[in-house]
């Protein structure tokens, strides 16, 4: 299965606890999608990552293409909160050599433009954005200069940056 990440799951230590068998095969960009922050998580209460569907072209959100074993997508779809604030899309997306593909991705459902993300999930992102040679100046307009704020949960968010601790 082809899964269009833009978000947490871009950082392959965060795809790999939820897809083991997860393998990129390329950069992608959705067109006629923003990247926003604005998801409601029901878990925490917090924002996370939107692909918003804008309509005009001139928009983007860029990704990374994971093809993914069948079997694993159900425990990603828990993960991702589908039918709790995510529904399932079928997108197009353009791969970075040009061709054009198919792929599933998450889109928001439940918004709330008030909230920001937590400094840890905002660092999933930015850490599988740069891990993945995304371009500079759509890593910092897009992803680091959203507002992010600290969790209360310190326990948290240590856990979710443990990852990236050897």
């Amino acid at each position: 299965m082809l899964y269009f990440s833009y978000g947490s799951n871009m950082s392959f230590l965060r795809i790999s606890r939820r897809a083991p068998s997860a393998k990129k095969l390329d950069t992608a960009t959705l067109r006629g999608h923003r990247l926003r922050f604005h998801k409601h998580s029901r878990v925490d209460g917090s924002a996370k990552c939107d692909a918003y569907e804008t309509g005009n072209p001139a928009d983007f959100v860029i990704g990374v293409i994971w093809e993914i074993a069948e079997p694993e997508k159900g425990y990603l779809d828990r993960c991702e909160g589908l039918g709790y604030g995510y529904d399932q899309k079928a997108v197009e997306v353009e791969m970075a050599n040009g061709e054009r593909i198919h792929a599933f991705t998450y889109c928001a459902t439940e918004v709330d433009s008030n909230l920001a993300p937590y400094h840890w999930y905002k660092e999933h992102v930015r850490v599988g954005a740069q891990e993945h040679g995304l371009p500079a100046v759509y890593v910092t307009e897009h992803i680091e200069s959203a507002p992010s704020i600290p969790d209360p949960d310190a326990a948290r968010e240590a856990d979710e940056l443990s990852i990236y601790r050897g």
